[in-house]
């Protein structure tokens, strides 16, 4: 059976209301599951940050050892060619040889360098580690905390809401599809989330702004579904409002 003005009007104050008892149950957890995102987003970077940390440090350490011996093969070619300058022949031996010992030596000069840089490297990224080990046991704690919080206030409203949604669902059904995208952004666009309204002391209860008597009277009369001319809203009159609280 098509539903008249009056019904349509009624099926769409009843879903906002519906909706405007969801809201304040939602905001009641504020911005707790913002901050929870927000601080599950950064144990995640900061346990990225740790890995990767340790993997450098790890790969350094590497590099220490492989310079270390690097400087062990070199003392051991250095002590065989030093034993060779026994026994050169002649003087174009004995340079090849010491030339030899020279680079070899050279070679654990370098050697040593680095692993006095892959030390101070280790110092500083080392520190960086720590300070990102402390920032994330810091974040962790904040977590469990937020998300106790967030925990407690949600299994106090859980059974409220889920019942609300329920209603909100059943609502839908008694609102034809035009009316209910209409509706649907209204409420997106809305900061308050309220897409059919009131009028109160002569004026929108949405925006505040003033609404002519002929119009008013138009409202009351539920033979048309009347928008606000400056927020786009939904008007309805105070007694369907008061008739709504009744039932």
């Amino acid at each position: 059976m098509e539903q008249t003005v009056e019904q349509k009007l009624k099926a769409l104050y009843d879903l906002q209301t519906v909706h405007t008892k969801i809201d304040r149950i939602r905001q009641v957890r504020g911005e707790l599951p913002v901050e929870v995102a927000d601080l599950e987003d950064d144990v995640a970077g900061l346990e990225t940050r740790i890995q990767k940390l340790k993997y450098e440090l790890d790969d350094i350490e590497d590099e220490i050892v492989n310079r270390k011996n690097l400087i062990k093969d070199a003392q051991a070619n250095i002590k065989k060619y030093e034993a060779q300058l026994n026994d050169v022949k002649n003087n174009r031996e004995y340079d090849a040889i010491s030339k030899e010992v020279e680079i070899q030596g050279l070679d654990i000069q370098v050697s040593e360098k680095k692993i006095r840089e892959f030390g101070f490297e280790i110092s500083n990224k080392t520190q960086v580690y720590e300070k990102a080990q402390a920032d994330l046991d810091a974040r962790k704690a904040d977590l469990d905390a937020k998300k106790s919080e967030l925990g407690t206030i949600t299994a106090e409203t859980e059974k409220e809401e889920n019942e609300l949604l329920a209603q909100a669902e059943k609502a839908t059904g008694n609102i034809e599809e035009r009316l209910l995208t209409a509706y649907t952004r209204l409420r997106k666009n809305a900061k308050n989330g309220l897409a059919v309204v009131t009028i109160q002391r002569d004026s929108c209860s949405g925006c505040f702004n003033q609404i002519p008597p002929q119009r008013q009277s138009d409202i009351r009369q539920r033979k048309k579904i009347i928008v606000c001319e400056h927020c786009g809203r939904i008007l309805v009159d105070e007694q369907m409002a008061l008739e709504a609280e009744e039932a």
